[in-house]
């Protein structure tokens, strides 16, 4: 997903209505507030384990995200700017990658919305009657893109742990009239598929927003098919990433320090029993960092 930019913000507005539907359980939002304004992680999963700090960060970022896509809140708590581009100024995020082409089936909004960092439709090879399950599926472009690859007997999925982005994701799906598509909140490292019920896998720079990436590769594999596929978009982190930069958990909600290398995206693809294999770079994101195309099967037997 894009690069989201943390901007100071005042503790009046961290202690704002909108910042503070953050917290899950009215009995802490006072306690909510006080982390918020202090930068630290907050909500009903804060403090539980390192894993669940960057999930409730992450999350909290990606609904400030949603919220501001749909301009029904003002910025608040902490929050956070999109940033699509690079240093140099070049588009490396969201929108732009997409073609005509590769945008079919989707809104103008969804794609708009779009926080990839690729179009794992676009190398998916989907063909009619397969169910696919799109991880992070966000405003739901993907999901729509995939709906009309898989017509008119298939299904596209969208996961997604944010009620904000699931909420966009109903309104893109109702606008451009697609039934073959189901949006269910969940994490991707517990989904709540059934074993072996998708025939492929996607997502678009999600994966490195985890904080447990071989979980959310063994889930994927759990869901899979015997036969079915993993096709994602994802960061990849060069070997040489300063440590600075792998433990900011700004830079992990936008995709940067949380990325494994190519070597360890291998590695954690083979020991979740995936086979055949393929990482290919697709563009430059960070000076530490570029996007690539992770491709892999799951054995038959």
């Amino acid at each position: 997903m894009a690069e989201l930019t943390a901007k100071p913000t005042p503790t009046s507005s961290c202690c704002s209505p909108e910042a503070q539907e953050t917290c899950c359980d009215h009995a802490v939002q006072a306690a909510c507030c006080e982390q918020g304004a202090a930068g630290l992680p907050c909500g009903c999963s804060a403090g539980e384990t390192p894993e669940a700090d960057i999930r409730e960060t992450v999350r909290a970022r990606y609904a400030e995200a949603a919220r501001a896509l749909t301009a029904d809140y003002p910025a608040s708590c902490g929050c956070s700017t999109l940033n699509n581009r690079d240093r140099r100024g070049s588009e490396v995020f969201g929108a732009a990658l997409y073609d005509d082409e590769q945008g079919e089936g989707a809104t103008v909004d969804s794609i708009q919305a779009s926080l990839g960092c690729g179009v794992p439709t676009a190398v998916a090879d989907l063909t009619p009657g397969e169910t696919v399950l799109d991880l992070g599926s966000g405003a739901g472009a993907d999901v729509l893109i995939s709906a009309r690859g898989v017509a008119p007997t298939g299904k596209a999925i969208g996961l997604d742990m944010t009620d904000e982005m699931l909420d966009l994701a109903r309104a893109n799906a109702a606008e451009a009239c697609v039934s073959n598509v189901e949006f269910v909140k969940g994490y991707v490292e517990d989904m709540p598929l059934a074993d072996a019920s998708v025939d492929v896998v996607i997502s678009n720079c999600v994966i490195n927003l985890s904080g447990d990436k071989p979980k959310v590769i063994a889930e994927a594999a759990r869901v899979l098919r015997p036969g079915g596929r993993l096709t994602v978009s994802d960061v990849i982190a060069e070997p040489d990433m300063d440590e600075q930069t792998r433990a900011g958990m700004a830079a992990w909600t936008g995709c940067i320090a949380g990325a494994l290398t190519e070597a360890e995206f291998r590695d954690s693809l083979t020991h979740g029993g995936f086979e055949n294999i393929d990482i290919s770079r697709t563009h430059q994101v960070h000076e530490y960092a570029a996007a690539a195309i992770i491709r892999a099967r799951k054995p038959l037997n």
